[in-house]
């Protein structure tokens, strides 16, 4: 398998799972904290997606889709690129509202979409070493090191999925 594929099967299967876990739940589910001080499945999703939107962003030198195509309005957010939700309280957390899955599905498509495409058209062997300043994190970082940051950070899909059992119960994976 070559590079770009394996690249490629990883996006693809952490969509499908994002897919999945995020199915048939309601803005309640998604904003509801299990306990206090948890994560809610809805603040999961949006970080995991800004993540990866922050980082195309400092790959390709330009604007967050956050920004770009304004879906900071759509999550009723201001267009600060910096918010995440790296550093977020546990009182950031808890006053985060996902508006509803659709949405935040629609943000992670739109993301992973640039992502495939960077993959597809510009991801090279020597590209994988390239350093990339990152205004938003304030530090350098290879391609490489940003990417598999990126796919590390989708451990946040199976905390939600983790999240979804909890608060619905066995059932719901591999419907």
């Amino acid at each position: 398998m070559e590079l770009k594929e394996l690249m490629l099967d990883i996006f693809a299967r952490l969509a499908s799972e994002l897919e999945l876990v995020l199915d048939g739940l309601t803005p309640e589910d998604l904003n509801t904290l299990p306990k206090p001080d948890t994560n809610s499945i809805g603040w999961l999703i949006w970080h995991t997606s800004r993540s990866q939107d922050r980082m195309n962003a400092d790959l390709f030198g330009e604007d967050q889709l956050w920004v770009s195509e304004k879906w900071h309005l759509k999550f009723n957010r201001p267009p600060d690129q910096k918010d995440t939700g790296n550093g977020h309280t546990s009182a950031q957390v808890a006053t985060f509202h996902a508006p509803d899955s659709k949405t935040l599905l629609d943000y992670y498509r739109a993301v992973s979409k640039r992502t495939r495409e960077y993959i597809n058209t510009r991801l090279t062997e020597e590209d994988l070493n390239r350093q990339v300043w990152s205004p938003t994190l304030q530090s350098t970082a290879s391609v490489e090191g940003r990417l598999i940051s990126v796919i590390y950070n989708f451990a946040h899909i199976g905390q939600a999925g983790y999240v979804r059992g909890f608060l619905k119960g066995k059932g719901w994976y591999m419907r």
